[in-house]
């Protein structure tokens, strides 16, 4: 029998987010009653309860419960401001002093990426952004990687509602080319910015792994093209893996 607190309605609560988060998809409630081993009218209604708190939304056909934005930033926080957060930033720091370039951590929000962490050069030209920063995905080496390795349903949903900005006259505007783009980063498992956000400005990043198909984050290094050439930051790409592993463990992955 389930102790009065496994069965409070918080926790109850958090089994239902805990289903919707792990199916990519969305979920009935028939599934969620099915995984959270409770009653339908129950799970009704606290996932009612959920949809007016702003942590669960139904995709407008398919009536399916997904994790909602509120959501999203509210795990965007927990993984930049959580236990592990002081040792990836240690992995980072070691990283950048053994490369002497900018290193930082994303993951995807949407259609964008957001900065988990940074460490700076210590060069006195570089591009400043603190840990919650957003940049548009298909402009950086990470956030490319990261769209890459999404399963083809979920890429093709996320490239049909992104504005293809351009910021220098390397950004990919094209959605076909960005989709081959995309392709081809799939296969090589690394990210590479052609100085497509900033001029002048390049970078590559590699995959925290979930399992061999899916990531929960990318590792990435970047510098100007006067200081480090694209085959250069290339040729970091072994440091950047094992950072990205150790990360990973940071994860419990």
């Amino acid at each position: 029998m389930e102790s009065n607190l496994s069965n409070s309605a918080a926790v109850r609560s958090f089994r239902v987010l805990d289903v919707v988060a792990q199916h990519e998809n969305g979920c009935s409630l028939m599934e969620i009653a099915e995984a959270v081993e409770l009653p339908k009218q129950t799970v009704h209604r606290l996932v009612a309860q959920l949809e007016v708190a702003g942590l669960l939304i139904r995709e407008p056909r398919s009536r399916r419960l997904q994790m909602a934005s509120r959501l999203e930033r509210f795990a965007i926080a927990t993984l930049m401001n959580g236990p592990a957060r002081r040792e990836r930033h240690a992995i980072l720091s070691t990283l950048v002093h053994s490369t002497g370039e900018t290193c930082n951590l994303t993951a995807l929000a949407g259609t964008d990426i957001v900065y988990l962490d940074r460490v700076e050069t210590e060069w006195p030209l570089r591009m400043m952004l603190t840990a919650g920063s957003h940049v548009p995905l298909h402009a950086t080496s990470s956030g490319k990687l990261l769209a890459s390795l999404l399963p083809k349903p979920q890429r093709d949903r996320l490239l049909a509602n992104m504005w293809l900005r351009g910021f220098t006259q390397n950004t990919i505007v094209d959605r076909d080319a960005l989709e081959r783009e995309l392709i081809e980063t799939r296969k090589r498992r690394i990210g590479i910015n052609r100085a497509e956000h900033l001029r002048g400005m390049c970078g590559v990043s590699v995959p925290v792994m979930i399992d061999r198909q899916r990531a929960c984050a990318a590792v990435a290094i970047q510098a100007p093209e006067g200081r480090m050439t694209l085959d250069e930051l290339m040729g970091h790409v072994p440091r950047l893996r094992e950072a990205a592993e150790a990360i990973g463990a940071t994860f419990g992955l």
